[in-house]
């Protein structure tokens, strides 16, 4: 059996994180066996290394290695390129096709990405790995296939399992042996190491002095989080060796190259259910209900103070409506504050018929109040667009500031103003 050291020598192996030396250890005690195999882990650690270091290892290893994306064949033909088809079994079948597993017959076959298969699909490949039994597209001939199946995948299968959009069964066949490749970020004693030689490999390829980093640089260096792993440093690392004119890279340098807030932007799986567009809407709605009543309980109270002109007795009258209004903390230098200012019309008494009598303009004013006391209907479609207006207005177009002060989330915002055509 090889060594681990050999092992990394022969496959360009770089490390020493006892995490990487165990996945490495793993495929090499399996490889001669015939188990399948499940490589996992975040995108960019290098997972295709160990598909080939289990079939160099293997008995197999004069046989056909055939790696396929799986998340890269459109649906409507992975079934084809996986299992072939007859002649005519579909519009543009002009010809019989062998699939990858008839052709990698006595080799390995590496899915990656295997995840994204689809459920029909996965179905057959159950078969596979349960009797080595397929059946091209368009034929009713059962053929037999001796292949060893190791796949890969970035994404947590259990969660695809719970979500319906990966079969258990096919799950736990196709996981006899699970190796696991750490994050870089939890290999840090091997990112410096990479980045030399990443850079060493770009100073060869582009004929030009090799980088270096600076002590403050290779504290950068280790402290970033790499979210793109051994895939994004490798991009860095070619970035700065062909950019950067002067071979001695300093910390400020380094970080001009390195997305801010240590991280990639990610795609946020949105999870959210019909259900909880659902709960947003009723906030909403319960929002403008109780901002309908709150208005109509403001206009009662002008009116009476219209009304009366008596300031004191609405006050004593209506202290529980005050309250509700302006709060129950207020001081009552502040209630006679919000009275006064309610008092927007100077109304007096005439001694012969005991009606208020009204100055032109503030009589404009009193109509225009009577008319704002009938009870209106309110439509919620035209109070949402105003509200939703108003916040983008005042937050010049920012959907994220606006989203936040209508308590709603920036997707729903999104989907407003696409509906109200903003």
């Amino acid at each position: 059996m090889e060594s681990i050291q050999s092992i990394k020598q022969r496959f360009g192996i770089i490390g020493n994180s006892p995490t990487l030396n165990r996945a490495i250890e793993k495929a090499i005690q399996v490889a001669p066996t015939d188990i399948s195999v499940l490589v996992t882990g975040e995108s960019g650690v290098g997972k295709e290394s160990m598909p080939k270091i289990i079939h160099q290892l293997s008995h197999r290893k004069h046989g056909k290695y055939i790696a396929v994306n799986c998340g890269a064949i459109p649906e409507g033909t992975i079934d084809s390129e996986l299992f072939g088809h007859e002649k005519g079994a579909f519009t543009g079948a002009t010809a019989t096709r062998s699939g990858y597993f008839e052709v990698a017959d006595g080799g390995t076959i590496f899915l990656d990405e295997v995840g994204e298969l689809p459920l029909t699909t996965q179905v057959r490949l159950l078969r596979v790995l349960e009797n080595g039994e397929f059946i091209k597209v368009g034929s009713s001939k059962v053929q037999k296939t001796n292949v060893r199946i190791v796949a890969a995948t970035n994404v947590n299968m259990f969660d695809a399992i719970k979500k319906g959009k990966f079969r258990e069964d096919l799950f736990y066949r196709l996981s006899t042996v699970d190796i696991n490749l750490p994050p870089l970020r939890e290999r840090q004693e091997d990112i410096h190491i990479l980045f030399r030689k990443f850079a060493s490999d770009f100073a060869l390829k582009y004929k030009m002095p090799t980088i270096k980093l600076t002590d403050d640089a290779v504290s950068l260096l280790l402290k970033y989080r790499w979210s793109g792993n051994i895939r994004q440093l490798r991009n860095v690392a070619e970035q700065v060796s062909v950019l950067e004119q002067n071979r001695t890279i300093t910390a400020q340098v380094l970080h001009s190259y390195l997305p801010t807030g240590n991280n990639l932007p990610v795609v946020v799986n949105n999870s959210k259910s019909e259900s909880d567009f659902g709960n947003e809407r009723e906030i909403l709605y319960k929002v403008l209900f109780d901002m309908k009543a709150d208005l109509n309980d403001l206009k009662k109270l002008t009116m009476e103070l219209m009304k009366t002109g008596n300031a004191k007795d609405v006050k004593k009258n209506n202290e529980n409506l005050i309250q509700k209004i302006y709060g129950e903390n207020e001081s009552e230098a502040e209630f006679d504050e919000h009275i006064e200012d309610m008092q927007v019309l100077s109304i007096s008494q005439n001694s012969e018929n005991s009606k208020p009598v009204v100055t032109e303009t503030e009589q404009d004013k009193y109509h225009f109040a009577e008319e704002i006391e009938e009870e209106e209907t309110l439509s919620l479609h035209d109070k949402e667009l105003e509200l939703i207006k108003k916040s983008l207005e005042r937050h010049n177009g920012k959907r994220k500031l606006a989203a936040e002060e209508l308590g709603i989330s920036e997707r729903t915002l999104y989907r407003k103003i696409k509906q109200f055509d903003l």
